[in-house]
């Protein structure tokens, strides 16, 4: 999978209201079940990358919740600096914006932090990203950043 370059400064700041659904950074205490919830959900790593997302204040992360129930989240500046993702959507929430206004939260939380472009890491829907914002792909950027996965006895 390729990366993308995304350009940040013309990026709109007004957060959209989602029916049912409340956008927000976690808190600390909310650290160990909802790392629990990212791996169980999307896998160990992305756990792990969620994790990560508490090593800045504020939290470097967003969490979807339909009531209280966690339906996403979306990190960023975690797994190299500048970089939007790991990102994820529950399968039976999909395709109501959820996704999206979690990637453009994110987004302008790098250009808060003086960032001008964001890297999206190995972009599975390319076409998705390509197609909502100011963004193309980088070119020899396969396979990224990833080295091989190791393995543990």
């Amino acid at each position: 999978m390729t990366d993308i370059l995304v350009s940040l400064y013309k990026l709109d700041e007004t957060p959209k209201e989602i029916d049912g659904i409340a956008i927000r950074r976690p808190m600390p205490h909310e650290k160990g079940p909802l790392k629990r919830w990212v791996a169980a959900k999307f896998g160990e790593g992305w756990g792990d990358e969620f994790e990560c997302s508490f090593k800045a204040h504020p939290v470097t992360s967003f969490v979807a919740l339909r009531g209280s129930r966690v339906v996403g989240f979306a990190c960023y500046d975690v797994a190299s600096k500048g970089f939007f993702g790991p990102t994820g959507v529950l399968e039976s929430e999909r395709g109501k914006g959820i996704g999206t206004e979690l990637l453009f939260r994110s987004l302008v939380g790098l250009r808060e932090l003086g960032y001008a472009y964001a890297v999206i890491g190995g972009a599975g829907p390319v076409e998705y990203y390509l197609k909502i914002l100011d963004a193309f792909p980088i070119p020899g950027s396969s396979p990224g950043i990833y080295p091989g996965k190791i393995t543990v006895d």
